[in-house]
C-alpha cells in the first residue's frame, strides 16, 4: 500500500526519486514550479517540448522521462538530490483551460501502470506530485445539480481531485507519495 502524504513543502528540494508533472499539450508552462523545471531538468523539458510541437503528446496520457546523468567536469556527478524520473502528467490541451475529470482519470491511470515497473525493477519509493497545477483557478462548486450538467466546471479538490489520487495510487505498493499542494488548501 502506497502512503499519501499532503504537504506545503517546495516540490523542487524534494528528496523524490520521481515527480509528477502535471502539463498540457500546448507546451506552454504558466505554473512558477513548472517554469523553473524547464531551466532545473533541461533534458525532460526538451522531450516534453518536442512532443508537444509534433503531436505526439495526448491529453489524458503520461510521459515518463529518465533522466540521464548529469555531466561535471570530466566525469559524470551523481544527480544529487534530483529525481531519476519525471512523469509529465497531461492534463489538459492548453493552460488556460479548465482539467476535466476523464482527462485526469486517463492520465493518473496511464502514470500508475508505468508506475509498477519502476517500483519493481528500479527500486522507485518516493515520489512527489505538483497539485497546484490540478487546482489552479479551482472554484468551489458542490451543488450536485451545476456538477451534473455537462458544463466544464473546475474540478473540486476535495470532491474530485484527491478522492482520485487515492483511488488510483494508494493499491501501489512500498511507495511513498508526496502531494505538495498549495498554501491555501486546507488539510
Amino acid at each position: 500500500m502506497a502512503t499519501l502524504q499532503l504537504t506545503q513543502a517546495p516540490i523542487l528540494t524534494s528528496s523524490a526519486q520521481l515527480l509528477i508533472l502535471p502539463v498540457n499539450t500546448a507546451g506552454i508552462l504558466l505554473d512558477p514550479v513548472l517554469t523553473k523545471s524547464k531551466t532545473l531538468f533541461p533534458d525532460n523539458y526538451q522531450r516534453y517540448y518536442r512532443a508537444c510541437r509534433d503531436g505526439s503528446l495526448n491529453v489524458g496520457s503520461c510521459m515518463l522521462h529518465k533522466r540521464a546523468l548529469e555531466q561535471a567536469g570530466l566525469g559524470i556527478s551523481s544527480n544529487g538530490n534530483q529525481p531519476s524520473y519525471i512523469a509529465n502528467l497531461v492534463i489538459s490541451d492548453h493552460p488556460y483551460h479548465p482539467v476535466r475529470m476523464r482527462w485526469l482519470t486517463e492520465a493518473v491511470t496511464d502514470c500508475q501502470q508505468q508506475l509498477i515497473p519502476l517500483i519493481r525493477y528500479q527500486g522507485i519509493r518516493r515520489i512527489a506530485l505538483l497539485a497546484r497545477p490540478l487546482i489552479h483557478n479551482s472554484v468551489r462548486n458542490n451543488d450536485p445539480e451545476t456538477r451534473s450538467s455537462g458544463q466544464s466546471l473546475p474540478l473540486d479538490w476535495d470532491a474530485d481531485i484527491l478522492p482520485l489520487l487515492i483511488e488510483k495510487l494508494q493499491d501501489l505498493p512500498k511507495l511513498r507519495i508526496d502531494v505538495h499542494v498549495p498554501k491555501n488548501i486546507e488539510f
